[in-house]
């Protein structure tokens, strides 16, 4: 399992969306980055139907991500 606590772009806080990993300072479940390239959408539609994203947060979601994979040998 991915361990979000090493990517500067996102946060949890116990209160704010039932404590799912959000991107920093917003409601932004870091899910629905991933939910929405599986469904077929590119960085830009994401970043057009969630505004308070930043290109440099899914961005680094995406590195973290990756780096996950590299680590785990998948």
């Amino acid at each position: 399992m991915m361990d979000w606590n090493q990517c500067p772009a996102v946060e949890r806080v116990a209160d704010r969306v039932s404590g799912a990993w959000v991107f920093k300072d917003t409601r932004v479940p870091v899910r629905a980055l991933f939910e929405n390239l599986e469904g077929g959408a590119t960085i830009e539609q994401f970043l057009e139907w969630f505004p308070g994203v930043s290109r440099e947060q899914a961005l680094a979601v995406l590195k973290c991500a990756e780096s996950s994979l590299v680590e785990s040998g998948a």
